[in-house]
C-alpha cells in the first residue's frame, strides 16, 4: 500500500475499474493523492504489478462485513448423539425422543445409539424396534440418513433434518385459518 510498494512501474487501475496504463510509481502515488485515496497493490505477482486506487479503510471494512455475513449464513451442522437401551421405559423413551426432535428442529443431525449389555446383543430385533419407533415419531421433521446397523455392542442409526417436510409443514400451518380466541367470562349477573 502507498509507499510500501517496491516496484518501479505499476499497472494503474482507477476506483471505477478503468485501466490507466503502466505508470511509474511516483506518478501513480501522486494521482492517488490527488484523488485523496490510497494506492493498493492488488496483484503483486503480475509483471508489472497491478495497483488500484481506492479507499483502503473502506475496502477493509466492506471485506469484514462480507465475511461476517458469510459466516452468519453458514449453518453449523453438528452431529448430536442420543443413547437408548433396549429395555427403556415409556417415559424415558418419550423424553429422549422429544430431545431428538428438538435437535432436528435446530438443524442438527442426530446419531441414535442403542447400547446392548450382556446377552441383549443376541436380540438385535429389540433395538431395531426402538429405532423404527423413533423414525416413526420423527417422520414429519426427519429422514433416515443411515439405516440401523449393528456396530459391535451398539446399534446405530443417523437421522437428518428433512428441510422439505419442514417447509411443507410451515406452508400448511400458514394456510390453516387461525382459531378464534376463547371468550372470557363475560356473563354478568345482576343481583338486586
Amino acid at each position: 500500500m502507498n509507499e510500501r510498494i517496491r516496484a518501479r512501474e505499476v499497472r494503474l487501475v482507477d476506483p471505477e475499474g478503468q485501466q490507466l496504463g503502466i505508470k511509474l510509481l511516483p506518478e501513480a502515488l501522486s494521482i492517488a493523492r490527488q484523488m485523496d485515496l490510497d494506492l493498493v497493490e492488488v496483484a503483486p505477482l503480475a509483471d508489472p504489478p497491478v495497483c488500484r486506487i481506492m479507499d483502503y479503510g473502506k475496502f477493509k471494512f466492506d471485506e469484514a462485513q462480507r465475511s461476517k455475513v458469510s459466516r452468519r449464513r453458514a449453518t453449523n451442522v453438528g452431529i448430536k448423539e442420543m443413547k437408548y437401551r433396549p429395555k427403556i421405559g415409556q417415559g424415558d423413551f418419550e423424553t429422549k425422543t422429544r430431545q431428538v426432535a428438538k435437535f432436528l428442529a435446530d438443524g442438527h443431525k442426530v446419531k441414535i445409539t442403542i447400547m446392548f449389555r450382556g446377552r441383549e446383543v443376541y436380540h438385535p430385533e429389540l433395538g431395531k424396534r426402538i429405532l423404527d419407533r423413533i423414525a416413526e415419531v420423527t417422520a414429519g421433521s426427519a429422514k433416515v440418513e443411515s439405516e440401523p446397523r449393528l456396530d459391535g455392542r451398539n446399534m446405530v442409526m443417523v437421522l437428518a433434518p428433512d428441510k422439505r417436510a419442514r417447509q411443507s409443514q410451515a406452508a400448511r400451518s400458514a394456510v390453516a385459518p387461525a382459531e378464534p380466541a376463547p371468550e372470557g367470562d363475560e356473563a354478568v349477573t345482576a343481583e338486586g
